[in-house]
């Protein structure tokens, strides 16, 4: 998404794979980035951009909150409509005067070069990347050009822009720091990403961090816990879940050692997300948790339980259990106190969440009528 505005440009870079709201990863070259000096805006500036001109690329949660919530910026989604996403996300925006839609590629310099220099961007909000684990095993380098090279890409156009942006939020990923058993992982934690998908994500950050450090390019770094909520693509874990239950298939799991994530209600992290916009302070990074851990059995049972409305007798009927992946990430826990010393918190229970993700889904059984019930969950 991208925004502009006469008295101060916005620009909102968003781009998702997955339909909605995706996360992106990233990784500093010391293992954080805390502890730095912030230069050139100082510690703790509020930033309020007003009459706004936003970008955005894709996330449609975030551009329905920033159409609606703030009339006076222009909303510009750039979106390249891969697999998982889809035009539906936003029917409630599109004849808004404050949205526009242009389907573009986050790789390709010329369009965003183009976009840079007619429109005056002062907020990026950059979620682009592919972020399904099992797929970065089987391609890795297509996760190697979207999430490396289409943030080397972006960065490059809004650090060579007339008017530079204010602020380049960079929305990550926990997996970042890999996986742990009793280590709670704050901002200072060496990152030890497992997977290709976080590894990419790592590099990525790597190259945000470096445009801040070479050219004072003022960004913010989140990394978030498991993003769900209404419209999430079914190669994620609920809604693939959700999908093969509606088929009347059993729900598969991956191994039979136990596994949990941690999940954050969509609506959670937008908050987060606008709360960094104005009150974060730039060259640092965010853990954006909500404390909630699922193991991913329950999780199962708990979908079965409000889907199929069975005894608990019955539940395991519906479970399945397949052959797991070769490197098993048991869960990745993370500290917000940072967040939420600036005044961020989930206002959204597990119990509240859950149910309002379950009826969407009931409620819209064909708008994801296309995708794959085979992916397994990242």
């Amino acid at each position: 998404m991208w925004a502009s505005c006469q008295r101060m440009g916005v620009y909102v870079g968003v781009l998702s794979e997955d339909g909605g709201w995706g996360v992106v990863g990233v990784l500093s070259e010391d293992g954080g980035c805390c502890g730095r000096p912030v230069r050139g805006w100082g510690v703790g500036v509020r930033y309020a951009p007003c009459n706004c001109r936003c970008p955005l690329c894709s996330g449609s949660h975030l551009v329905c909150s920033l159409v609606c919530g703030h009339p006076d910026w222009m909303i510009i989604n750039l979106d390249a409509l891969d697999y998982c996403c889809s035009p539906r996300s936003l029917r409630s925006v599109e004849n808004r005067s404050n949205y526009r839609f242009l389907q573009g590629d986050v790789c390709d310099s010329s369009t965003l070069d183009h976009i840079f220099s007619t429109e005056n961007i002062d907020v990026v909000f950059h979620l682009a990347a592919r972020t399904h684990v099992e797929s970065s095993f089987q391609n890795p380098s297509s996760f190697q050009w979207v999430n490396v090279e289409g943030t080397r890409t972006l960065l490059r156009a809004a650090q060579r822009a007339q008017h530079r942006p204010q602020r380049f939020l960079y929305i990550s990923t926990d997996e970042v720091y890999g996986a742990s058993t009793d280590w709670v992982f704050d901002e200072c934690s060496p990152l030890r990403p497992t997977n290709p998908y976080a590894t990419t994500k790592a590099d990525a950050e790597n190259l945000v961090r470096s445009y801040w450090d070479r050219y004072q390019l003022p960004v913010i770094i989140t990394r978030s816990n498991n993003v769900y909520g209404p419209r999430q693509h079914t190669e994620k874990v609920i809604p693939r879940f959700l999908r093969l239950l509606q088929q009347n298939n059993k729900c598969t799991i991956q191994g039979t050692i136990p596994k949990s994530r941690h999940f954050l209600f969509v609506s959670d992290a937008i908050d987060a997300f606008l709360l960094l916009l104005e009150k974060g302070d730039v060259g640092e990074v965010y853990n954006v948790g909500s404390g909630c851990e699922v193991p991913i059995l329950q999780l199962a049972q708990e979908l079965v339980k409000m889907v199929k409305n069975v005894p608990d007798s019955e539940v395991d009927e519906w479970l399945e259990f397949v052959p797991d992946r070769p490197l098993v990430e048991l869960r990745y826990p993370i500290s917000s106190e940072k967040l939420q010393s600036l005044g961020w918190g989930a206002q959204v229970s597990w119990a509240d969440g859950i149910r309002q993700t379950v009826r969407w889904y009931q409620d819209n059984p064909d708008f994801w009528a296309e995708g794959s019930t085979n992916a397994p969950p990242s």
